[in-house]
């Protein structure tokens, strides 16, 4: 129970809170207020009965000492309260004023306390109902008389009092509920609002912030948001302009670099073998710089927010033929055929860029790109001829420059390429994960939302 309640939302369990408290005290006040009432009540016919009875008593104790008194006449003319019942013992002989009652309609320790001369009074469930029955010795007669007296009435106005204070607390509850929805409306209301504010900055608006309020509890929560993002955008900004900085001192060295690089290459033949050697490794180098470079700057301007997604329609089809023209075979590529996504086309040709080079050079080749549906989304499987990846290694592959056991194979990468392909997916509403093709070599699945026809 108390798990099932955990999971309930703040919301559910604040109107649960308040309509348990208000039920409980409602409850509390039900009862005590019917123990109450239920005691002043009987009390107050117990006293009212006892002194009916006690006159009652003292005028048939009156009639039985005249001689030749007739007994029926007596009860008769004793002209009790409509209901009641007079069992009388006289001279050894039981007499009742109804034909249905007599002696054993007396319980018998009220016989015997009776008896042996005091009056007493007890209340008694019969098969007709609640009554009181009073005993009242008769010394100047020698006998016993009993009054009974039905409780139907009072009974009566009980089971309607509780029926009241049942619905009572059932409203009490209701009206808790009520202010429970109240309060967590107020409480969860500003909550909510940090919430989609959090998600929109999250999704690259950067100049998002909270509406002020004039709630004190809550204006210190809604400065410290703002205050927060502030910052925070000040410092992306600071990032997206060092990457700008960087891109610019980098790029034009490096230029200057792959220029001579290539005009060495032209004159290759000229060169020595061991020169050659050294222009090969030189050139590799420079390709590895080249694309490291790329992918420093692609990461920084997504972390910086500048990379933001047009929505322009991409035969997805025909984009994966293009850059599988540059890295390997466009017959590879099986499954559907009509098939668009929503997106930036270079950012998404980067992107299975990354993962067709990264099954060439570190596992052992591409095999296999198939494009499925499933629902509203795109699959796009990219398999590799290697011998995959273990699953506890399967996520740290799309971390930032993953090396150790997750690097397969070639060490020529960047540690940067599968990181790029996991944020460019997000960035298009999709994902990409890791597992294992029916050949045994790794399998990289991206999602892509379809887009709407």
């Amino acid at each position: 129970m108390t798990r099932r309640i955990g999971a309930l939302g703040l919301r559910h369990r604040i109107v649960i809170g308040f309509a348990l408290v208000a039920l409980l005290v409602s409850a509390v006040f039900a009862v005590s207020t019917y123990a109450l009432a239920r005691g002043y009540l009987l009390d107050q016919r117990e006293r009212v009965v006892q002194h009916q009875a006690l006159a009652d008593a003292g005028f048939v104790q009156r009639r039985l000492e005249t001689a030749g008194a007739d007994v029926s006449a007596v009860l008769t003319a004793a002209g009790m309260p409509a209901g009641h019942t007079v069992v009388l013992k006289w001279q050894d002989q039981w007499y009742a004023s109804a034909l249905d009652q007599g002696r054993d309609a007396v319980p018998a320790a009220l016989r015997a306390e009776t008896a042996e001369g005091r009056a007493a009074v007890q209340r008694v469930r019969t098969a007709d109902g609640p009554v009181i029955v009073v005993g009242v010795p008769l010394p100047a007669v020698g006998g016993e008389f009993y009054e009974i007296a039905p409780l139907d009435e009072l009974d009566a106005i009980l089971r309607l009092l509780s029926t009241i204070l049942i619905g009572g607390a059932a409203l009490a509850a209701a009206a808790g509920a009520a202010l429970g929805a109240w309060a967590s409306r107020s409480v969860v209301t500003p909550l909510n609002r940090v919430a989609v504010a959090a998600a929109t900055i999250a999704g690259g608006e950067l100049d998002t912030r909270l509406p002020p309020t004039e709630d004190p509890e809550l204006a210190t929560i809604v400065a410290s948001f703002n205050s927060m993002v502030q910052t925070l955008q000040q410092r992306i900004e600071r990032d997206a302009r060092l990457a700008a900085d960087v891109s610019h001192e980098l790029r034009s060295p490096l230029t200057t670099l792959v220029g001579s690089v290539d005009l060495l290459a032209a004159r290759r033949d000229e060169l020595p073998p061991r020169s050659q050697q050294l222009l090969d490794l030189i050139s590799a180098d420079l390709d590895r710089f080249r694309r490291l470079l790329d992918d420093l700057l692609e990461l920084a301007r997504s972390d910086a927010g500048l990379d933001l997604r047009p929505e322009a329609r991409v035969d997805l089809g025909e984009l994966l033929r293009y850059v599988l023209h540059e890295v390997g075979d466009p017959a590879l590529v099986s499954g559907v055929d009509d098939v668009e996504v929503l997106g930036d086309k270079a950012r998404l040709s980067r992107l299975f860029r990354n993962l067709f080079e990264n099954a060439e050079r570190h596992g052992g080749g591409l095999t296999a790109v198939l494009v499925s549906r499933s629902g509203d989304d795109v699959l796009v499987e990219v398999d590799d001829a290697g011998s995959g990846i273990p699953a506890e290694e399967r996520e740290r592959v799309f971390e930032r420059f993953a090396t150790g056991p997750t690097r397969r194979g070639s060490s020529s990468g960047t540690g940067l390429g599968l990181a790029l392909v996991a944020e460019t997916a997000a960035a298009h509403g999709g994902a990409v994960w890791c597992t294992s093709s029916p050949a045994g070599g790794a399998r990289f699945v991206v999602r892509l939302p379809e887009a709407k026809r």
